[in-house]
């Protein structure tokens, strides 16, 4: 325990978030650099075909030790953290014994993890549990998915007598900007399936996600004095109001749950003279989605009739729902769901309310439920791991394997 404890911990405390407004892969040099320690750490375990490409893609082998013919699978996780919030001088601290009660992440700040806003967390009384000092994210999304993996690889490699099939295990960069799979080798990486090991709390297992679209509306306005503007001025963030007004209002994060989609305003930014609104669109039906592009579509439609032209929609669809290659072939997640009973975990098969590098390599050939990690709160300054979970992962991780090869 001690030893994944302490790989976690070192992954964790280096910087590795990604930037949504860079064009190169990966989107930060402090990526690639990350990708580079840990591809010499994959060496020293024993791991082969260790290779690390010029877009910050890492993939290695543990090779195959038995003779009969196993499918070849896979396991990945991603490099990058999210940049709600800052990933620089991270400090995990480890509550022992957790009583159930606040934890003061940062008493000169007043920064308290209150059982209140977070009542899960009583679920682990008794454990011990990794949180940060306040100030930034934990970094488990998705560190604690790539230790998972490491830690099974090494434990397969220094257990010999256990048998199984090659396994194939890849990192990839920029997941949490949504570019994690976009330059993924599929056919190097040559598995038949994979999981990507990048969910929540403890027993997660996932096969279906958003479909999902991001939308840039920009909206033009005239700027006159304010005493001589009637008939004149044209107040972009009126329009863009008004506009944001049209959309459903119940249908947005704070107030949907499960398999219900949502418009959410990630921002909204102006002046009289120009305001950018930047969505993003959600929904697990196939057509709804299409129809929620289609309402933004029209809404602007209307108002540009109304304000000649004054509004700019870029949309695009970001990825799909991986629900449509994975059902076909569900003896991927039995296989998942069964290593889990064995493991004395209860299997919490549900969507995902967001998405994930598998749901792109589910469409470009490799399909890839998704198992959990055991954080819970990512990309804010309340994210905690249970380590208890965190074990756990790891331990799916190996009962797949060895399940395969019986």
């Amino acid at each position: 325990m001690k030893n994944i404890v302490d790989r976690f911990i070192k992954y964790a405390m280096i910087d590795t978030e990604s930037d949504p407004s860079s064009e190169t892969t990966p989107s930060t040099p402090k990526q690639y650099t990350f990708a580079e320690k840990l591809a010499e750490e994959l060496k020293q375990i024993g791991l082969e075909e260790v290779s690390l490409d010029e877009n910050g893609y890492l993939m290695a082998t543990l090779p195959s030790n038995i003779e009969k013919d196993v499918p070849v699978i896979g396991f990945i996780s991603h490099m990058d953290t999210s940049c709600d919030l800052t990933g620089a001088n991270v400090k995990p601290r480890i509550v022992t014994n957790y009583d159930g009660k606040d934890i003061t992440l940062n008493q000169d700040q007043n920064i308290i993890l209150k059982v209140t806003d977070f009542p899960e967390i009583k679920n682990y009384i008794g454990q011990d549990i990794i949180v940060t000092d306040g100030t930034t994210l934990l970094g488990a999304d998705d560190k604690a998915g790539i230790t998972a993996i490491v830690s099974a690889m090494e434990y397969l490699i220094n257990h010999p007598e256990i048998k199984h099939g090659k396994i194939r295990i890849g990192f990839t960069p920029d997941e949490e900007i949504g570019r994690g799979a976009h330059k993924f080798d599929v056919a190097k990486f040559g598995a038949q399936w994979a999981y990507t090991i990048d969910g929540g709390e403890i027993g997660e297992l996932e096969y279906e996600n958003f479909n999902a679209a991001a939308a840039t509306i920009t909206v033009t306005g005239r700027n006159v004095h304010p005493g001589y503007a009637k008939n004149k001025m044209i107040n972009s963030t009126t329009i863009a109001r008004e506009l944001a007004d049209r959309l459903p209002q119940n249908e947005v994060p704070e107030q949907t749950t499960g398999y219900e989609g949502f418009f959410h305003l990630m921002s909204f930014n102006g002046s009289i003279e120009q305001t950018k609104l930047v969505y993003i669109i959600r929904d697990h039906d196939r057509e709804l989605f299409e129809d929620r592009k289609k309402l933004i579509e029209t809404i602007v439609n209307d108002l540009n009739l109304k304000y000649n032209g004054a509004i700019k929609l870029e949309m695009k669809d970001q990825y799909y729902n991986m629900r449509e290659k994975v059902e076909p072939i569900m003896h991927i997640v039995d296989l998942a769901k069964e290593a889990m009973i064995e493991e004395g975990i209860t299997p919490k098969i549900k969507p995902i309310r967001g998405g994930t590098d598998g749901s792109q390599l589910s469409y470009m050939g490799l399909p890839c439920p998704n198992i959990f990690t055991g954080g819970h709160n990512f990309h804010g300054r309340f994210e905690y791991l249970p380590i208890n979970s965190m074990l756990k992962a790891t331990d799916t991780v190996k009962r797949i394997i060895i399940n395969l090869a019986k």
